[in-house]
């Protein structure tokens, strides 16, 4: 279970012993009293404890609410979420909410850019709709209208401008950025399911323990940087073997054609060689059928 984490939130107000009012939870969480109200009603939040006349939440009515707007926000409707949350174990709101919240972190510190069809253009070095269609479809580039893309990896525009100051087309160059795209879809999905067999499943079948949420979390965090290291290394080797596979066939190459420029020199000296001699015994074999007839 993963949710979007485009969802507003406000900082939320000082609360004694880490209780609040409605109207205090409404503020912390950005969710109205009104919907605070109605979530209760359709169960999916427990009740406050009610002292006086007063009730009070907790931080796990925050991070329920907190939990419902990513949901929703994902697309969720409030049935789905309401099934959702009673499969939870009791008071694992805000656990649920940090791992996925972890789970949403970037995995590198690039922001994204803006920019509009003519810096596109500049960059890229054409102006073909269908080359920013072929862009849009490999995550290059993301529409925002108004002739306007956010550039998700700048570094991987950058990296094509370099490469169309070397002379490669832009259909070569994003031919080659779907075969990464194709290896690094790969090698994601084999980390994520390493994480999901040999982490969560025993997490899972053990009921989701309350105490051990801190080590998925850890693990997930020790996962980011291991499979990142990973695939750097693996590259490295991967791109030394292929150079020096490719130097190999270079070399290979140089040296079939060489041999054959050598074949080439010693049949011209061939040729001129027996050129030359039947040229000086033309006159004596003329002398001697003279003499023959005389």
């Amino acid at each position: 279970m993963i949710h979007s984490m485009n969802v507003l939130r406000v900082a939320a107000p000082t609360a004694e012993d880490g209780e609040y009012t409605i109207d205090q939870l409404a503020q912390a969480s950005g969710v109205t009293v009104r919907n605070i109200r109605a979530h209760q009603s359709r169960g999916l939040m427990p009740p406050p404890e009610v002292r006086g006349r007063t009730g009070f939440y907790t931080q796990e009515h925050l991070a329920r609410l907190q939990l419902i707007l990513e949901m929703q926000a994902d697309g969720f409707n409030l049935n789905s979420i309401r099934r959702i949350l009673d499969g939870m174990p009791p008071g694992a709101a805000g656990e649920v909410l940090g791992f996925e919240r972890a789970v949403r972190t970037p995995w590198g510190e690039e922001q994204p850019e803006i920019i509009d069809g003519h810096e596109l253009t500049a960059i890229v070095g054409t102006d073909d709709s269908a080359v920013a269609k072929r862009a849009i479809k490999l995550g290059v580039l993301v529409p925002i209208g108004n002739g306007q893309f956010e550039v998700p990896s700048p570094t991987l525009l950058r990296a094509g401008a370099e490469l169309h100051r070397l002379g490669i087309d832009i259909n070569a160059r994003l031919g080659v950025q779907e075969q990464v795209r194709r290896h690094t879809d790969g090698v994601a999905d084999a980390f994520v399911k390493l994480f999901l067999e040999h982490v969560w499943k025993p997490f899972y079948e053990a009921g989701e323990p309350d105490d051990q949420w801190p080590e998925i979390r850890e693990a997930l965090d020790r996962l980011r940087p291991l499979a990142r290291e990973v695939l750097v290394a693996t590259f490295h080797q991967s791109i030394a073997d292929a150079i020096d596979e490719a130097l190999e066939g270079v070399r290979e190459q140089q040296a079939r054609v060489g041999r054959k420029r050598s074949e080439l020199r010693e049949g011209r000296a061939g040729r001129d060689g027996r050129e030359g001699k039947e040229r000086s015994e033309g006159p004596r074999r003329a002398s001697r059928r003279r003499r023959d007839k005389g």
